[in-house]
């Protein structure tokens, strides 16, 4: 995502899932890489992100691409709600973590990059990689 996105700001928040979808999460399997962030009414919601079937689950399964909430407090909601309305943003979760035993998202405000950007941060990305060997290589 940081190669794609210049990323401005950050916050973790929780997720409305079900008991599948945990035991999913769990085994590591679980795919944001489609995935974004909407606000609508405002609640915060997660589209796209992928969490496979739990096979012991049988009835009780969960459909793996359906939209689920995200939880935030309100001045959270409408601090971050602010940053995310401007033109060029866009909300898209990082990383799908436990904290305290409870499923979190990391979300973050991006700028998509130009393909100028991108090749400008490989440039620097080469050049520190350089430097620092050439350190390594010094001592």
């Amino acid at each position: 995502a940081t190669h794609e996105y210049e990323i401005l700001d950050d916050i973790e928040c929780g997720v409305m899932l079900h008991g599948s979808e945990v035991k999913s999460i769990r085994n590591g399997k679980v795919s944001i890489d489609e995935a974004f962030a909407r606000i609508r009414h405002g609640e915060l919601w997660l589209v796209g992100c992928h969490i496979n079937e739990y096979p012991q689950a049988n009835v009780q399964n969960h459909e793996p691409l359906r939209t689920r909430k995200l939880l935030l407090h309100k001045r959270e909601l409408a601090k971050f709600a602010e940053k995310a309305e401007e033109r060029g943003h866009t909300l898209i979760p990082l990383d799908v973590h436990f904290s305290e035993g409870k499923v979190k998202v990391k979300l973050a405000i991006a700028r998509g990059r130009k393909v100028h950007d991108k090749r400008e941060k490989l440039k620097q990305a080469d050049a520190d990689r350089e430097m620092r060997q050439a350190l390594r290589r010094g001592k």
